[in-house]
């Protein structure tokens, strides 16, 4: 956590920026390691503080190294203006896009300083992950992969979709995720179609192409899968539809390394699929970071022109979507390496027909 601190530092530096303020939970969870809901970090150029109320000082005592830590007396914005005048704060950094205009306006009305709106900064140190950051995702991974296996096992005709969903989230708690990484997809027959189609009330029946798009929590990170198959023949159309997908997500994965942009890999997977003639019905970028949250950068998309680093966790997903009839998405999690890269979600990929 020490060194996370320091690099958010030297950012700071670049800034001029004097103190920052943290409030984004996953920021502050990346910064601290501190798993509680009330609490908030301000981090000089040469110290750093943990402000926190009661309920969670021993807990904070326990979680948080190389902190002063704060059990707030008044309210937090009193804390926070008795760190800065002791500490002579002049210029403030804060997480704009985690603060609300109310909280804001407070915040300029009493405190004596500069306040410069710094959102990004700690994301952008939290898309290159250290091993430690791999084997937790690599885990909460390998937690669905085991999913998926199960609801192959579990599904039939006659089941709805929220039902599918529902014993798929159950099971990956039960192989110690905290929760599920965002609602679980659950999408068949012409509902395959909508690329977040949620699990609804619709019955599960033959002939149904299934969508299946989910992720769990481990350890404060989360996975992301996609893996789309039939119970019974889905028809010819979308058979073809499903192996043209299938070869787009593959030649992402034979490209995607360190010093690759994001661009260049959309356009891997979005050529192909225009030259097969379906460059319309994929209407989404190819993929996103994942981390702590379910979508971090860098981004996998022709907006993303800055080259990939060693360390960054991507997700791949092209996918062909045709209302009417159906869709198929597949996705798969890829640590980015100097060369190459490694997958990190193993379900297979081939059309599977149950």
């Amino acid at each position: 956590m020490i060194k996370r601190i320091e690099k958010l530092r030297a950012l700071m530096k670049k800034e001029i920026i004097d103190a920052y303020l943290v409030t984004s939970p996953a920021n502050l969870r990346y910064l601290t390691n501190f798993t509680g809901t009330a609490g908030l970090a301000l981090i000089t150029l040469e110290k750093a503080f943990f402000i926190t109320d009661f309920r969670y000082t021993e807990q904070a005592s326990e979680q948080v190294q190389g902190m002063t830590i704060i059990q707030q007396q008044g309210n937090t914005v009193d804390e926070i203006i008795k760190l800065m005048e002791s500490e002579g704060i002049n210029v403030l950094g804060f997480e704009d896009a985690s603060m609300t205009y109310a909280e804001y306006s407070i915040f300029e009305e009493v405190i004596d300083a500069e306040l410069a709106p710094a959102s990004g900064m700690i994301e952008k140190l939290r898309e290159q992950k250290d091993d430690g950051e791999i084997v937790i995702i690599e885990k909460a991974c390998a937690i669905a992969d085991e999913g998926f296996e199960h609801v192959l096992k579990m599904i039939r005709p006659g089941m709805t979709e929220i039902e599918v969903a529902n014993q798929l989230d159950f099971f990956m708690r039960s192989l110690g995720a905290t929760g599920t990484s965002f609602d679980t997809i659950v999408a068949s027959g012409v509902r395959s179609a909508l690329p977040h189609g949620v699990a609804s009330e619709k019955m599960i029946e033959q002939g149904d192409l299934i969508t299946l798009d989910f992720g769990c929590v481990y350890q404060g990170y989360v996975s992301d899968i996609t893996r789309t198959f039939a119970i019974g023949d889905p028809g010819q159309q979308l058979k073809e539809i499903y192996q043209i997908v299938l070869e787009a997500q593959l030649k992402v994965i034979e490209v995607a390394q360190a010093g690759v942009t994001g661009a260049q890999l959309d356009g891997v997977a979005r050529d192909f699929i225009t030259e097969a003639g379906y460059g319309e019905a994929f209407g989404h970028s190819t993929g996103h970071g994942i981390g702590m949250e379910i979508h971090e950068g860098p981004n996998i998309s022709r907006s993303n022109d800055k080259p990939l680093n060693v360390g960054n966790i991507i997700t791949d997903e092209p996918g062909i979507y045709l209302a009417g009839l159906g869709g198929v998405r597949i996705e798969d999690d890829l640590v980015i390496l100097a060369e190459g890269n490694r997958i990190l979600t193993r379900s297979p990929k081939e059309l599977i027909i149950l």
